[in-house]
């Protein structure tokens, strides 16, 4: 949808290119993009986010995170994140990509290993940094409002409206996470999936000038829907997991954790 410049709604669009014409298992495409995705920058995004935020508690002394700190550690994170995980994101977005060009235009790759191998063979490495100016604002842009808005929803449920802290909790709170993510990330995730979809060199400030020019404003928050419906169940089932593991586990993750303390709430590190 991102990469399209087509007016129609996202649900015919759907069912005209890709359903319609290679049939229901062409959603799937890109699945194996998006596992190498998942693995390398999700991990590093979340990883790196729980270090610091134990590093600063420890360096200040204090047993909540607050919300500067909080916002500042996931941004961090977030940039970093961005770059280790962009070989897989230029991956993820041309084999999703590939099903709306011309067959003479795809790139073809069966898999993401494939796609890895071949881009390396017959690109040359620095095709692996293709948008990772927009792909680290978007990065950022994603950890913060994610990691942000889950906690301070989280602690504004429990602590103000009485909620236990409980799945059904965590589940509203990263319901909140999800919408704010899609909402902030939609610019730089256009840019960006126009930027890595192409086989050319078209550089940031080109695709932007293209995009206003021909489709108006709007088009930064073009795919708005389809985002939503693929970031919110993705961001309340990390969070959920997250939750759980965290009670399952000595995993200390000082962001996650809150206890209630007569009437308030306090996060601290397990």
């Amino acid at each position: 949808m991102q990469v399209l410049k087509s007016q129609e709604s996202m649900f015919s669009l759907i069912v005209r290119s890709a359903a319609g014409r290679d049939g229901i298992p062409s959603l799937w495409t890109g699945l194996s993009g998006s596992i190498l995705r998942q693995g390398s920058y999700s991990t590093a995004r979340f990883g790196i986010h729980t270090v610091l935020s134990q590093r600063v508690m420890e360096y200040t002394g204090q047993k909540r995170l607050s919300l500067g700190s909080n916002i500042a550690c996931a941004g961090v994170a977030g940039g970093i994140a961005g770059v280790v995980g962009n070989p897989a994101e230029v991956v993820l977005v041309r084999m999703c990509a590939d099903g709306a060009k011309p067959l003479s235009q795809r790139f073809g790759y069966s898999n993401a290993i494939e796609a890895l191998w071949r881009i390396i063979r017959e690109e040359g490495v620095q095709v692996f940094g293709k948008g990772l100016s927009a792909n680290i604002t978007r990065s950022v842009l994603m950890n913060v409002s994610q990691i942000a808005t889950y906690s301070s929803a989280k602690q504004y449920l429990v602590s103000h409206m009485g909620l236990a802290d409980d799945i059904k909790t965590h589940a509203a709170a990263s319901l909140a996470a999800g919408t704010m993510a899609t909402t902030l990330c939609a610019p730089a995730d256009v840019i960006k999936s126009r930027l890595q979809s192409s086989a050319g060199k078209e550089g940031l400030g080109a695709v932007l000038r293209s995009g206003l020019r021909e489709e108006g404003a709007l088009f930064l928050m073009k795919g708005w829907t389809p985002a939503w419906l693929r970031l919110t169940p993705h961001t309340v089932l990390t969070f959920v997991f997250m939750e759980k593991l965290r009670q399952l586990t000595t995993i200390g993750i000082p962001w996650l954790h809150t206890r209630r303390i007569g009437r308030e709430e306090e996060q601290v590190l397990r």
